[in-house]
């Protein structure tokens, strides 16, 4: 045997390699990800971001060029601070006009009794973004669905099919639902969904996010809210945009509530009679029955998605408020088999459930929506189009 042979394995030589070696440096702060924006309105926007180590942060704002504004969150009196997960609102914006952005967060080192210690600032590049005008009479968006942790399928299907020419082709972006198989983490809804949304366009269009029942799923599921902003800090909720008044309905989970995979942690049943109650309300309130057009957007349709427990117990509770409220499209996800729906005896409306996330039934769901009429088309991967509607406006007397 050699001598390195035998000193390698002398009794308390084995770590002597890495008894001197320097331990790690500590990584400094840094943006995880974003700013990606959220819950947009003619005079507000939530502007979203992570970062690696706690902060005290803050957004510099203004219309056109300038950004002579600066906001930050609070909750009751007190400034948001040492987080890491920054949500602030702007608000008070002027209606369809260009505004400029940056993002800028100080670390928080510690406290000292009342005295704070601060470390490195650091700030964003500029961004920018366009509030919708206050009678905005058309808009452009796109749906993806289940795409199942596959961030991949997000440039794809936009850089694919999201354009017309060199441009855009949509203002807003919606996931409706089972971007993930199992939430487990904060790296995985980053990874999977926020970052290649930012990578593209999420720091100057808007996304939403609805609950799909894969999202309801594995140890981070009940952290996923505080990623996102909604209204009313619910799934379920309602907003107006140009001419559609939007119904976003969560239709939770597909089994019954005892069933074992949820270890006896769901409540969806009464979850979804509480929608039900709200929904009753929504329908009958002035911004729904004022606008051109009604869109319900839900992970799993009440109808034509098979007769597990979740689509039946949907269709019970929302299916008679749906027909009743004349809405003009629903547009849904879950069964991985794309398909349309026309309006029949079970109900008075069309269905578009998009595909799955498989190569080949992957699909982009495009809708152009105007004071006089809808325009939905949904894009297949390869480009064929396997569904398409013209819904114009109807009379609501």
């Amino acid at each position: 045997m050699s001598q390195i042979g035998a000193l390698s394995v002398l009794p308390g030589t084995a770590t002597l390699a890495t008894d001197f070696r320097a331990a790690p440096a500590e990584e400094k702060n840094h943006f995880v990800v974003g700013p990606y924006l959220q819950n947009m309105g003619t005079h507000e926007v939530t502007i979203m971001w992570l970062t690696h180590k706690n902060c005290f942060s803050w957004v510099e704002y203004g219309a056109g060029a300038h950004t002579s504004k600066r906001e930050f969150g609070y909750n009751n009196g007190l400034i948001e601070a040492n987080n890491r997960i920054n949500k602030i609102t702007l608000t008070g914006l002027t209606p369809g006009t260009e505004h400029k952005y940056k993002i800028v967060s100080t670390e928080v080192l510690g406290y000292k009794g009342s005295k704070v210690e601060f470390g490195e600032t650091i700030s964003s590049p500029m961004y920018g973004f366009k509030t919708p005008a206050e009678n905005e009479d058309e808009f452009k968006m796109v749906v993806f669905n289940d795409i199942h942790d596959r961030p991949q399928i997000i440039p794809q299907l936009l850089y694919r099919h999201g354009y017309t020419g060199n441009k855009r082709d949509y203002d807003f972006v919606v996931f409706n639902g089972d971007c993930f198989d199992w939430v487990t983490e904060e790296k995985q809804v980053v990874d999977h969904l926020i970052k290649p949304s930012v990578d593209i366009f999420a720091t100057e269009f808007p996304f939403i996010l609805t609950q799909g029942n894969h999202e309801c799923r594995g140890s981070f599921s009940r952290h996923l809210p505080a990623y996102f902003r909604y209204p009313e800090a619910n799934y379920y909720y309602a907003f107006t945009r140009g001419p559609v008044r939007f119904v976003i309905l969560d239709s939770g989970e597909d089994k019954t509530d005892d069933s074992v995979e949820y270890g006896g942690l769901s409540a969806f049943d009464r979850y979804r009679e509480t929608q039900k109650k709200w929904l009753e309300k929504e329908i009958d309130s002035p911004e729904f029955k004022k606008a051109a057009f009604r869109i319900v957007l839900i992970h799993i349709s009440p109808y034509h998605s098979g007769d597990w427990h979740g689509t039946l117990h949907c269709r019970e509770q929302f299916g008679p408020l749906l027909n009743k409220a004349k809405i003009d499209l629903q547009i849904s996800g879950h069964t991985h088999r794309y398909g349309t729906y026309d309006p029949d005896s079970s109900h008075n409306y069309p269905i578009v459930i998009g595909g799955g996330p498989l190569e080949g039934n992957r699909t982009l769901i495009k809708l152009h929506a105007t004071s006089k009429e809808l325009n939905l088309k949904m894009i297949r991967d390869d480009g064929e189009v396997v569904g398409k509607y013209t819904i114009p406006k109807k009379s609501r007397t």
